[in-house]
């Protein structure tokens, strides 16, 4: 019921989230972008309206943006020119596909006890070296906010234990101060991990 609510909300919302006109975690996306051969092939999960999407594919790298909502699947696809995958998480099947995925402020959705199985699919649709960027609210109880969405709100070390059980190396996690849909102010995990290049 909760990830029906949140899937709601976002197509709901899809039209304001459009309407933003920014690039979300633009020092990060740098980073990662950095980390990877020009011109590389990435996935974006939870792509939203499209912005890191088109800020990567101006940057020349071939992007295949990706949201599991079909209000932003819509939105994307207007602002990208091209189509978008719907792709709920637990959909991924790709193997081996890409040097990068890049899911900044999605996989934060994914049920606890669904998040190992999304976390090996990732693992499994990168190519051998390719690196993997997400972000996560932290500090507080799982559970749905004051609009309906659910969150998983891991901990560092809980995180660190699932990426490596998914076979990912380096894996690098920061803890920083942000900000939310609302104009909250969150705690968030940013973390970089790469899949094992033998």
């Amino acid at each position: 019921m909760s990830e029906d609510r949140t899937f709601d909300f976002y197509n709901n919302e899809a039209s304001v989230y459009a309407g933003a006109s920014r690039v979300s975690n633009a020092e990060r996306l740098r980073e990662f972008l950095e980390a990877l051969t020009p011109g590389g092939r990435i996935l974006e999960l939870g792509c939203g309206a499209g912005f890191d999407s088109a800020f990567m594919l101006d940057a020349g790298f071939d992007v295949t943006p990706s949201d599991g909502s079909p209000g932003m699947v819509k939105e994307a696809e207007a602002r990208l020119g091209r189509p978008v995958r719907l792709l709920p998480f637990d959909r991924l099947e790709d193997a081996s596909c890409y040097d990068g995925i890049w899911a900044n402020a999605c996989l934060l959705h994914v049920q606890r006890a669904l998040l190992p199985d999304v976390l090996r699919r990732i693992f499994t649709a990168l190519r051998p070296g390719g690196l993997f960027y997400a972000s996560f609210k932290t500090g507080k109880p799982e559970g749905v906010d004051a609009y309906g969405r659910y969150y998983n709100y891991p901990e560092s070390a809980d995180l660190l234990r699932q990426y490596q059980t998914a076979g990912f190396c380096d894996i690098r996690v920061e803890a920083r101060g942000g900000g939310g849909y609302g104009g909250e102010k969150v705690d968030w995990l940013q973390i970089f991990a790469t899949r094992p290049s033998v």
